[in-house]
């Protein structure tokens, strides 16, 4: 990527007004970001959410891409990675979600679309019990070439990060804030050694903080790059609900350990079970069970795609997804057949109905033959 085209990507997440659905919108009529910055001001006004005063900023980007070349410099410097969201190293999987960001800075060695995302989530402030909980269960995952996601906070998330580091699992951070520091500082030295094991992540520019508002935002990259979201141990009003809230939206896999009732740090955890909000699991071989990870096929076969009678067109390119692999993550049918998760979801449904396809446990989906 040329940083003529990065300063226009960088200035695209600055301009007033524009969120990351909007900025998406933009690229998609004009082409490109630079596009954006060069398209004239009637053009830009025909374009549906853009108004004259979002126009008007877009024309009046000076201080804007000034900024952003000023950042380009810090990045180049520290050797971080910027991931605008048409690249192919961005996450696969949080591309498929409606609000993702449309630029991430990454500094790190694993692979964001590895084959098994896992985040992992909990209080701030977890019992012996949490702890232990998280630990038995990132051991469980060792050895099978899982990432571990989670927010690099205290409590539940420096757990797994720590546990995933001795272990050797890469684990990623992702950040409520720029790559210039590390909140909470504490976490530094850890910090450090995910970036040879794994990596940190973020969608915010050097010089910003770690504001409250932040945090929600961060907490969607989390559920929305990942298979599934564990949470360990959760107040009533815990971040970590927030997360799984966000990754249900997503149509994400939840999974909560229970506590007793009563218990305060159980009480997030209850009430996801409770309410049908998460999958109630005791171990890691509950998630793998129930994600159909545990399940490996022994022969790759090619399977012969069935008559494509009475389907609409969108239906057929979905089956036409399956033509070389037989069961499909419902992430691996939106990034191939680049539907959203929401019109993907409604043809599988469609699709099951018509018995062209079948559900599995975690979200796969198998054709019928």
């Amino acid at each position: 990527m040329s940083s003529v085209d990065l300063t226009y990507q960088i200035g695209l997440t600055l301009l007033e007004g524009v969120g990351d659905v909007l900025a998406k919108n933009l690229v998609a009529y004009c082409g490109s970001a630079e596009q954006v910055f060069k398209t004239k001001k009637a053009q830009l006004e025909k374009i549906p959410g853009i108004g004259s005063y979002t126009s008007e900023a877009i024309l009046k980007s000076k201080f804007v891409l000034e900024r952003a070349e000023k950042e380009i410099k810090f990045i180049e410097d520290k050797k971080i990675e910027a991931l605008f969201f048409t690249d192919k190293n961005y996450p696969q999987r949080l591309k498929n979600c409606n609000d993702s960001p449309v630029l991430l800075y990454y500094k790190g060695n694993a692979d964001l679309n590895a084959g098994k995302v896992v985040s992992v989530v909990g209080t701030r402030t977890p019992s012996v019990y949490g702890k232990q909980i998280t630990e038995k269960f990132i051991a469980d995952l060792a050895g099978s070439g899982y990432l571990v996601v989670s927010g690099l906070a205290y409590g539940i998330d420096i757990t797994a990060h720590k546990c995933s580091i001795d272990l050797k699992l890469n684990t990623i951070g992702v950040l409520a804030h720029g790559l210039d520091r590390v909140y909470p500082a504490v976490h530094s030295s850890i910090a450090e050694k995910m970036i040879q094991q794994g990596g940190l992540l973020t969608e915010f520019m050097s010089e910003t903080n770690p504001d409250k508002e932040n945090f929600p935002k961060r907490n969607r990259i989390v559920a929305g790059m990942c298979d599934a979201v564990v949470v360990v141990e959760s107040k009533r009003g815990g971040g970590s609900l927030i997360t799984a809230t966000i990754a249900n939206s997503y149509n994400k896999d939840v999974f909560a350990y229970p506590g007793k009732a009563g218990d305060v740090l159980s009480e997030g955890c209850n009430g996801l079970i409770k309410s049908n909000k998460a999958n109630l699991i005791e171990s890691a071989a509950d998630l793998l069970y129930i994600m159909n990870w545990n399940t490996e096929v022994k022969k790759k076969k090619t399977t012969q795609i069935p008559l494509l009678i009475n389907l609409s067109d969108e239906e057929k390119i979905i089956v036409k997804a399956f033509e070389n692999k037989n069961q499909l993550h419902v992430d691996e049918i939106c990034y191939t057949t680049n539907f959203t998760i929401s019109k993907t979801s409604t043809h599988l449904l469609q699709l099951e109905f018509a018995n062209v396809i079948k559900s599995l446990p975690g979200k796969i989906y198998e054709l019928n033959r």
